[in-house]
């Protein structure tokens, strides 16, 4: 989503470091590049104005004129800003106090609401919650039916609505349909419009009037750039949001939403949606997402979903079958499933330190059929083969070739980097200390 805007900040900062010293003049020169970045970016100009300078206000003091590194004092200042712009610290949901906690999922049409409610139920029950999917959007046609789908996707109980009842009936009923099911969260997905009218308003103060839920969520769409923040306004204006889900943050967006909605609404974004998956969802860390726009990666994110993917007792089996010759391709497709519960390849090189400065990586996109052709592969050997590769002869690379419907020499590829990234996992796997432990990470990486 910030493509754009981190390769200008990039090439501002790179002037800059060619300064030996620092001035007034060559500050002000880098910030109104910034500037203009974040105006491309979509952000408020408004707040691309005050943000600019508040960084003025502290770049040219003595911090960093008298540092021995003044280019990385702004940079570290500009990081500072970014984060404190987007709410300093991650916002958590409210989960506190009696349950059943009441959670008001909010929006127009088209932001993406009821899938959106899905992921949030989905994100809760890994959490250890059991959530409550509650259909109240009884205007747009099979809204009803799609959310009790995704409710039967990820085995989470859901009200049944009808498209007759009144939208407040249904919220109010729903209350004892939760407590039968033993459910501790409600996530009540309300209708939408096209655009903000007193009809739709109305019906939402009533539900909120009558149910007090301790979240009001509003799901914003990223591709909408500024209207997202103009519609952040108009709902919190009436009904009090505590926190927003920004949506299809993955996509092309500028991301002047996600640096703007913060600053103009005083409402936090509380999740963001980064992909179509139902389990695309995640809590919002402006201090990471800072981080990423200057390409200083986000390491916290990637080992949190290293941490989601691979299981401690498994890391450990397999780090030892990798210190012998007990690595088989059975070990190997395992880990590439493991590898894809982490999200796609392309989010994963970005969250990398500097990965946007390597040449090349930028334009890179990593082939996700590419797994899947090596899982079918993999698939199409016997189970002898897969725990002993050297026993796939000439024959047999044929038979291979023909039931996962690739080549033969894409079976010869696939068996010559096994045996090469065996070597050297193997190789790796018997070095001492820190060694060790990138030799565990690396063997997960492969």
């Amino acid at each position: 989503m910030f493509d754009n805007l981190s390769d200008r900040l990039a090439l501002t900062f790179k002037k800059l470091k060619g300064h030996g010293k620092l001035s007034e003049s060559n500050i002000s020169e880098a910030l109104r590049e910034v500037r203009l970045a974040l105006l491309e970016a979509d952000v408020n100009y408004k707040v691309a104005k005050q943000f600019i300078a508040k960084i003025k206000d502290r770049a040219v003091g003595q911090e960093v004129m008298k540092s021995l590194t003044p280019a990385q004092q702004v940079i570290k200042i500009v990081r500072d800003e970014l984060c404190e712009l987007m709410g300093g610290e991650a916002e958590p949901l409210n989960l506190g106090g009696k349950a059943p906690h009441l959670f008001m999922m909010v929006g127009l049409q088209g932001s993406g609401k009821t899938t959106t409610s899905g992921k949030l139920a989905l994100m809760l029950k890994r959490q250890g919650r059991n959530p409550y999917l509650v259909p109240a959007d009884t205007q747009r046609p099979a809204a009803i039916e799609q959310l009790k789908k995704l409710g039967a996707q990820i085995q989470v109980p859901v009200f049944d609505s009808d498209p007759a009842q009144d939208p407040v009936d249904i919220c109010i009923q729903s209350l004892a349909g939760a407590s039968r099911a033993g459910c501790d969260v409600i996530i009540l997905d309300t209708a939408g419009r096209l655009h903000v009218d007193l009809e739709l308003m109305a019906q939402l103060e009533r539900i909120h009037s009558r149910l007090h839920p301790q979240e009001v969520l509003l799901v914003a769409d990223a591709m909408t750039g500024q209207d997202a923040v103009n519609v952040a306004q108009a709902f919190h204006e009436q009904l009090g949001l505590t926190g927003v889900v920004l949506t299809k943050v993955e996509g092309d967006a500028r991301g002047g939403a996600a640096l703007s909605i913060r600053a103009v609404s005083q409402v936090p974004i509380k999740l963001v949606g980064v992909g179509e998956k139902l389990d695309a969802l995640e809590p919002f860390h402006p201090d990471r997402l800072a981080g990423r726009i200057l390409g200083m990666g986000d390491v916290l994110t990637l080992v949190e979903k290293a941490g989601e993917a691979f299981e401690a007792e498994k890391a450990e089996a397999m780090a030892k079958k990798m210190a012998t010759d007990g690595f088989t391709l059975e070990d190997f497709k395992e880990q590439l499933q493991q590898i894809k519960k982490m999200g796609s390849l392309e989010g994963l090189l970005s969250m990398l330190p500097g990965a946007g400065k390597l040449k090349g990586l930028k334009d890179m996109q990593p082939d996700e059929k590419e797994l899947k052709r090596t899982e079918a592969i993999i698939d199409s050997m016997t189970p002898a083969e897969r725990d002993n590769h050297q026993i796939i002869n000439a024959s047999r690379r044929k038979r291979i070739a023909r039931g996962s419907g690739t080549s033969v020499s894409e079976v010869n590829r696939l068996l010559k980097n096994f045996t090469q990234a065996r070597k050297m996992m193997k190789g790796m796997a018997k070095m001492g200390g820190k060694k060790k432990q990138l030799a565990r990470l690396m063997g997960a990486m492969r």
